[in-house]
């Protein structure tokens, strides 16, 4: 279906050029501006949401999930990445180079030793504030 082999590995790059080929063979292009494709994806982050929404907190790895909910969740995480590749390829941004800047950008905010520090103060999210609630820092 893609000509892409199950063995070779997936780049952004792959993603990319299959994505333009689909839309192209389609002609959807002509619907794939900014604003379209952020919607879509905003569209798919819900659906990705729906999985979890009455699950409660879900350990790393999900045990006890059953194989056709872990496909499920590929599929929807699919959705979110494939549209998240289109619409930075319309939008002239390169991906990788860009996730890669924002992780260098995240290093500098939230130096290792500072954040091993924070954590170490505190054995509980609710007596230190500064760990935003135990959630790790957003990458904003």
């Amino acid at each position: 279906m893609t000509g892409i082999a199950d063995e070779a590995p997936v780049t952004l790059d792959t993603l990319k050029q299959l994505m333009a080929q689909f839309a192209k063979e389609r002609d959807w292009d002509r619907f794939h501006s900014p604003r379209n494709l952020l919607l879509a994806l905003v569209g798919e982050v819900g659906e990705l949401s729906e999985i979890f929404q009455w699950k409660g907190e879900v350990p790393k790895g999900l045990p006890g999930w059953k194989e056709e909910e872990k496909v499920h969740l590929g599929e929807e995480l699919s959705d979110v990445l494939l549209y998240l590749v289109r619409l930075s390829d319309i939008c002239g941004v390169d991906l990788g180079k860009a996730a890669l800047r924002k992780v260098q950008l995240n290093a500098i905010k939230y130096p290792a030793k500072v954040c091993k520090e924070v954590v170490s103060v505190s054995s509980t999210p609710e007596e230190n504030p500064s760990t935003n609630n135990g959630a790790a820092p957003d990458a904003d």
